[in-house]
């Protein structure tokens, strides 16, 4: 039998009036939740987060004054949630359900855009119908304890101690913890997991005392029939202990990433048996209670807890974070290791990175003759991409193993070096906070003065050395390579009659992802013993002598990571254009040293019948887009390290006026070194 309202209901009288009055709706609706939807709408404030308290007295006092009311709306409530299954929220909801992150992105995706229904026996099922904003759990928690409490007892519930039947709350409550020990004990003695602890490997394992200890207590309660201990029960303070033991082996587990290296799927199977102990921390201490009015205070707040962990149970912007922050921290102190080593100090060092950036120049002047000369290749634009990445790639790898410099690899790399130095002096007790934001003040001086002279040495030897290229194969065999694409050339090169700078933009992603890439393989391969693997290879050892092979293995640890980033970074660069091409989308990169050198191409190309405002437009695009190149690619990657060490987007803002007063004190620091370097920036 249905019934269809003939008014709106806006008020806690209406609601009781129209469905516990007329007709006595709620007797033909026991089965059905409506009802009960339509009671938290009236209560659920428009906007939870600015709300103060959200105040249950006027509903209260609708109850205690109408004998009808109350009864009735107990009825009805403690009909919907009879028997009601919730363990599988409890151990599922808001816990990783696979070790694989992007089954587990795609299946939160789905339930976000079509919400997964349970079966209707569940309580999950009417929490999903009732409780169904992501917000309800923030005003939830703003109703006032007394209040809580005294809608508890108006309405009669009972405690979930009452009963330990088969289909009792207490009953569901222990199953669910049974089912997290046994999912923690079994996820503890995977392989990947317990290489990340050899401190424990001769030790017992606590995940699997902890079984033991609650299967002794579970059966206890049982057979006592007594339903819950004291705080002071020896079996469960032991188990309080050993779970004390666990979290400490997955912090550990953790710790030990930085030394051993840590796989995404390892990293998943940790993060979900830290979510699971926490659970288990939340729910074991409801086993204990010492007063009476402890236990509807521990119903209370079960009952809370189930609504927050199901109104959770699909938020990925939490999976993305936890799930990334510890790959994102290995990835990027490795990126801060390298970047370390773009950072000048001492005059000496100052002349040496403009040593290095200037065989960048020379290599990159190279691979401008050769890009032009690769495109009168008569091929398709599959064709052209696949030359152009082995130009690119080949000659970046040249760069990075010879020791020269590109200037805007180090942007990625410097960025999480000052990153962690910030991190560093915020840990450091002994500094005061202005001290320490002037301390990050003058290290960030010495870091832009080290990308500002490698900028000088690209920039300043590419354009002679392309310049020298062209007119040699000129001269030798009569045949100027830039003359029928110098137009191209300059014209790309400006900001007003090309797209310069949203190209050099992309070419700064580009220079951000290759610094991801690097470090991704070294925490792979830090995780896998690559280079243990190669000393100790066997064959390599037979070939090569032990002493060989080592050397091998240490070559390996310092370059390959670098060796594999720079050939993607080449790939990326040199099959953009055709990807564009294939979209139908004007995509390209610019990059500031090999937009000085095709400067020098399309003059020579030309015969220098270049306009000179053409010319002023290319020499300004020039600094502009190496001034994006820099911009983009180190923003993202100061953006992921503040990130991947918790450290508030605040900071900045504090940092960045120390930096301007020292720039305004020191303006000549940020270019060039003092003599008093040792000392002061």
């Amino acid at each position: 039998m249905k019934f269809r309202k003939t008014k709106a209901i806006h008020s806690f009288e209406d609601f009781f009036k129209t469905n516990f009055d007329e007709n006595n709706l709620w007797e033909y609706k026991a089965e059905d939740v409506d009802l009960l939807v339509e009671l938290v709408d009236l209560i659920r404030p428009r906007n939870p987060e600015r709300t103060e308290e959200v105040n249950l007295q006027a509903l209260l006092d609708i109850l205690q004054a109408n004998e009808r009311y109350n009864k009735g709306l107990s009825f009805y409530i403690k009909g919907l949630i009879k028997q009601k299954k919730f363990s599988r929220i409890l151990t599922d909801a808001g816990i990783l359900d696979d070790s694989d992150f992007f089954f587990e992105v795609k299946k939160r995706v789905l339930s976000k855009i079509i919400p997964d229904q349970p079966q209707k026996d569940s309580l999950e099922y009417m929490l999903n119908q009732v409780f169904y904003l992501k917000t309800d759990p923030i005003w939830i928690d703003k109703i006032p304890d007394g209040q809580r409490e005294a809608l508890f007892d108006v309405l009669g519930f009972s405690s979930l101690y009452a009963s330990d039947a088969a289909d009792s709350p207490l009953t569901e409550l222990l199953f669910a913890m049974k089912v997290l020990i046994h999912r923690i004990g079994g996820r503890a003695l995977e392989t990947g997991v317990m290489q990340m602890v050899p401190e424990y490997e001769n030790l017992e394992s606590p995940f699997l005392a902890i079984q033991k200890e609650f299967s002794i207590l579970s059966e206890r309660l049982l057979e006592e029939q007594k339903n819950y201990v004291s705080p002071d029960d020896m079996g469960f303070r032991q188990i309080i202990v050993l779970l004390h033991q666990c979290r400490d082996y997955v912090d550990t587990a953790f710790k030990n990433s930085a030394k051993y290296g840590i796989s995404l799927r390892v990293n998943q199977s940790l993060l979900r048996m830290r979510q699971q102990l926490e659970r288990l921390e939340v729910l074991l201490p409801l086993l204990a209670i010492s007063e009476t009015d402890e236990a509807r205070c521990d119903t209370i707040h079960l009952s809370l807890n189930l609504i927050t962990y199901n109104c959770i149970k699909n938020n990925i912007r939490s999976l993305v974070g936890e799930s990334i922050q510890l790959i994102s921290y290995e990835v990027t102190q490795h990126t801060a290791n390298t970047g370390e080593n773009y950072i000048t100090k001492t005059i000496g060092e100052y002349f040496r990175m403009l040593w290095a950036a200037s065989g960048g120049g020379i290599i990159v002047g190279i691979l401008c003759i050769i890009k032009v000369m690769l495109g009168k290749i008569d091929t398709s634009a599959f064709g052209h991409a696949f030359l152009y990445s082995l130009n690119y790639a080949f000659g970046f790898i040249t760069i990075y193993v010879l020791g020269c410099t590109l200037a805007t690899k180090q942007p990625a790399m410097t960025a999480t070096a000052l990153i962690r130095a910030l991190e560093r002096d915020q840990k450091d007790n002994e500094l005061g906070q202005e001290e320490k934001h002037r301390a990050f003040a003058s290290f960030f001086a010495r870091v832009f003065r080290s990308q500002f002279i490698a900028f000088v040495g690209n920039v300043l030897v590419a354009f002679p050395v392309a310049w020298l290229g062209i007119w040699l194969i000129d001269i030798t065999f009569n045949y100027n390579i830039a003359v029928t694409k110098w137009y191209t050339l300059v014209t790309d090169l400006s900001p007003i009659h090309s797209l310069a700078l949203f190209h050099a933009a992309i070419a700064g992603v580009f220079l951000f992802l290759s610094g991801i890439i690097a470090g991704s393989v070294a925490n792979r391969d830090k995780f896998r013993h690559m280079y243990y693997r190669i000393a100790e290879h066997p064959l390599l050892k037979k070939t090569f002598g032990r002493t060989r092979a080592q050397k091998l293995a240490g070559w390996y640890e310092r370059k390959w990571a670098g060796i594999v980033s720079n050939f993607w970074f080449g790939v990326f660069m040199g099959s953009t254009s055709s990807v564009g091409v294939f979209l139908g989308l004007n995509l390209d990169i610019r990059h500031i040293t090999f937009a000085s050198g095709n400067l020098a191409l399309a003059l020579y190309g030309a015969n220098y019948n270049i306009s000179t405002e053409m010319i002023i437009w290319s020499c300004v695009g020039i600094v502009l887009i190496g001034l994006v190149n820099f911009l983009v690619s180190f923003s993202l990657s100061m953006t992921l390290a503040f990130r991947s060490r918790n450290i508030p987007l605040t900071e900045f803002f504090a940092v960045g006026g120390a930096i301007w007063k020292h720039f305004k004190r020191k303006p000549m620091s940020f270019f060039f070194p003092g003599r008093e370097k040792k000392k002061d920036a």
